[in-house]
């Protein structure tokens, strides 16, 4: 495959001609290989149109065929043009990247690497320690060395070396030995100290941003300000639990004390939010952990905090966030891979999952074109890649696709068709509709030679009485030229010119054509959705309205539903026309009616009402009111059939497609035809469409004179 690009530069040099001068004519195509990096757009308007034209059809909302679009993509058949990618494929790479996870890490230990460094601290501590008393048993030569002070260092080293002895094996013991443990070694203390700072803003962080630090603050008066934060967040959060909603000034006052913990915070809702982020990954990890594993990080947690009034604190604030959470505020995870995870990996990685949930909840509340603003990109990017930004991308343009070609147009926040977009749809319709039909379908057309007039064709004729005098001057003279009369060295010789008769008189054929009124008349009722015959309805009505508006422009259509009463349909709404659950009753006296009446008001030769039903009418007007009765009352036979008679007074002929074999509307449309002398055909739902449009296009009078 090959990209282009203009290059004014290029033109006519491949063919060693002097480069073009022409500004108009300087625009050129440079043309290169195919390396994968050129754009081409996965659709098109007319292809976005066209892939939402099925849905529309059968559903009649065009908001929800654009969604089902999105969830389900485009997959172009082409390999040299990109795929659309839906939501369904969005939310699987959320799935296979939620499962990569789980399935390459394990948390059998993750504090293994914080047991690891104390066993170093310690040993590096017992190694200091060791070469202290070295060094008092074997002074340098020449230094003297008091004895009370070597047994005063070997009773301190032995004391110490007890001590570490006794430090109990669980991490969160061992922190809390060390905490009260004397230093001998100086490296061994800063690490220490090092390890327990990190550790304390791994973990507290996950509560509250910036508690760990403030905690870590040595005065009285800071420990202070952290107890009387935690204190009152609870006192608020307790105020909910027990149903006595703060009140705004309430949350005004706390974010005045405490803002500086929740940045951005307005609402308690806010607050809340921001808290549950925080504590969601640690929730979540200690979830997915052994209950040993759990109680020994629950251990080390708790030495950690120095400061046994706010260690309370803090667990009455998980408690009440628990209680908040309807499920919790963080799930478990199950991993089964074999590459460890130590602490604070482990945390990243519960967020990374926890955030690929949150996106897929994110990608499921997405209910049209609209919602997808309200997906963080930047978030996708991060978690899918580069590849899927820009397939949201691609989905959130196609609704602006459609609106600059004229396709849709916004009413509000609603998406509605434009006569354009439906036009289109009924294109689409008509050509599935043709697609079915073989190639020589049409060749049976009846050519009566009807009407008057009619579009001229470029073949000609000897003019005859009545025709149209299209003349051909051409081939007027050229007959006029082949008699004697007028013959070279005959009458041109004499000056007298080329003389005329009736007979040579040539004139353009003409396509003598038929102008057709007719009203489709559409049930509604209740039993063409239960039977699935409704959408074979509809498709022939916008088909019918796309072909006649396309080939037989000086036809008239008009489209009639009927059910309970029957209503005239606009036929720029006919694509999306929906069934309208709540009505019943079949009423085709009134549809008669109306159709009559439309009729009488059009000029065509030919007047049809063409009738699709799945049963006989069990509705009249009678004395202003619908009567419905099913099984139907002879009244409404009566009242139906005296309509048909007012039609074939008037002339108009009614043509009956019956989606049901059964007996009484058999019986029924036999006394229709025998009456109007119309058709009557049996058609399934699958071809119904083809039935009516060949019935159509075959009783259009065409003639050629």
């Amino acid at each position: 495959m090959t990209s282009f690009s203009p290059d004014p530069r290029d033109l006519g040099q491949a063919a060693g001609q002097t480069p073009v001068r022409d500004p108009l004519l300087a625009r050129a195509a440079r043309y290169a290989r195919w390396d994968g990096t050129q754009s081409i757009p996965a659709l098109d308007a007319d292809e976005i149109l066209d892939a939402l034209a099925d849905d529309v059809m059968a559903e009649g909302d065009l908001s929800e065929a654009l969604r089902r679009l999105m969830e389900r993509g485009w997959r172009a058949g082409d390999p040299t043009r990109p795929d659309l990618a839906g939501l369904n494929d969005l939310r699987e790479r959320l799935r296979r990247q939620r499962e990569e996870l789980q399935e390459r890490y394990q948390l059998r230990d993750v504090l293994a690497d914080v047991r690891q460094e104390l066993e170093e601290i310690v040993a590096e501590e017992r190694a200091g320690i060791e070469r202290r008393l070295d060094t008092a048993a074997t002074p340098p030569e020449g230094t003297a060395v008091d004895p009370s002070l070597r047994a005063m260092l070997r009773d301190a080293a032995a004391r110490r070396l007890d001590q570490l002895e006794a430090l109990p094996r669980d991490v969160g013991g061992k922190i809390r030995g060390l905490e009260a443990y004397d230093f001998m070694e100086p490296s061994a203390r800063e690490r220490f100290e090092a390890l327990t700072e990190k550790l304390r803003r791994q973990t507290l962080d996950r509560f509250v941003e910036g508690l760990s630090e403030a905690i870590q603050g040595t005065t009285p008066e800071d420990l202070q300000a952290n107890r009387d934060m935690v204190r009152d967040l609870n006192s608020l959060l307790e105020e909910r639990l027990e149903g006595r909603e703060p009140s705004q000034s309430d949350v005004d006052d706390f974010l005045a004390k405490h803002g500086r913990f929740f940045p951005g915070a307005q609402t308690l809702d806010d607050i809340v939010a921001q808290l549950t982020e925080r504590m969601a990954a640690m929730q979540s990890l200690l979830r997915s952990m052994s209950p040993q594993q759990r109680a020994e990080l629950q251990s080390m947690m708790d030495a950690l905090l120095r400061d046994d009034r706010l260690r309370w604190d803090l667990a009455r604030l998980a408690s009440n966030m628990d209680q908040l959470m309807p499920d919790g505020l963080g799930e478990g995870y199950e991993f089964s891979g074999d590459q460890p995870l130590g602490l604070e990996p482990a945390l990243d990685q519960i967020a990374r999952l926890q955030a690929l949930d949150a996106l897929e909840d994110a990608l499921g509340d997405v209910e049209g074109p609209g919602s997808l603003a309200d997906l963080d990109r930047d978030q996708v990017r991060e978690l899918l890649g580069e590849e899927s930004a820009r397939d949201l991308a691609a989905l959130d343009e196609i609704a602006r696709q459609l609106e600059e070609a004229g396709y849709l147009t916004r009413r509000g926040e609603r998406l509605e068709l434009t006569p354009r977009g439906s036009r289109r749809i009924g294109q689409k319709v008509l050509d599935d509709l043709f697609a079915r039909l073989s190639r020589d379908a049409f060749g049976g057309h009846r050519i009566d030679p009807a009407g008057r007039a009619g579009e001229r064709e470029e073949s000609t004729k000897p003019y005859e009485f009545g025709d149209p005098f299209h003349l051909d001057i051409r081939g007027t003279i050229e007959n006029a030229l082949r008699r004697p009369e007028n013959a070279p060295g005959a009458g041109l010789r004499s000056g007298r010119g080329v003389s005329l008769s009736a007979a040579d008189f040539e004139v353009f054929r003409t396509e003598q054509l038929t102008r057709t009124s007719t009203v489709l008349l559409v049930d509604m009722s209740r039993s063409m959705l239960l039977r699935g015959c409704f959408l074979a309805a509809k498709k022939v009505a916008v088909a019918l309205d796309t072909l006649i508006r396309t080939q037989f422009p000086h036809d008239d259509l008009s489209v009639i539903g009927f059910a309970y009463y029957a209503r005239e349909l606009r036929s720029e709404s006919l694509a999306e026309l929906t069934w309208h659950g709540y009505e019943y009753g079949t009423n085709l006296q009134h549809g008669l009616m109306l159709a009559r009446q439309i009729l009488d008001r059009q000029r065509g030769a030919n007047r049809q009402i063409v009738v699709i039903t799945d049963g006989e009418p069990t509705a009249h007007f009678e004395n202003g009111q619908v009567e419905f009765s099913y099984p139907p009352t002879r009244r409404t036979i009566q009242e139906t059939l005296r309509e048909v008679q007012r039609c074939t007074r008037d002339g108009i002929t009614i043509n009956t497609f019956m989606l049901e074999r059964s007996r009484a509307l058999a019986e029924f449309v036999a006394l229709i035809t025998r009456m109007n002398r119309g058709r009557a055909f049996y058609a399934t739902p699958e071809h119904l469409g083809e039935y009516v449009l060949v019935d159509f296009v075959a009783g259009r009078t065409r003639g050629v004179s």
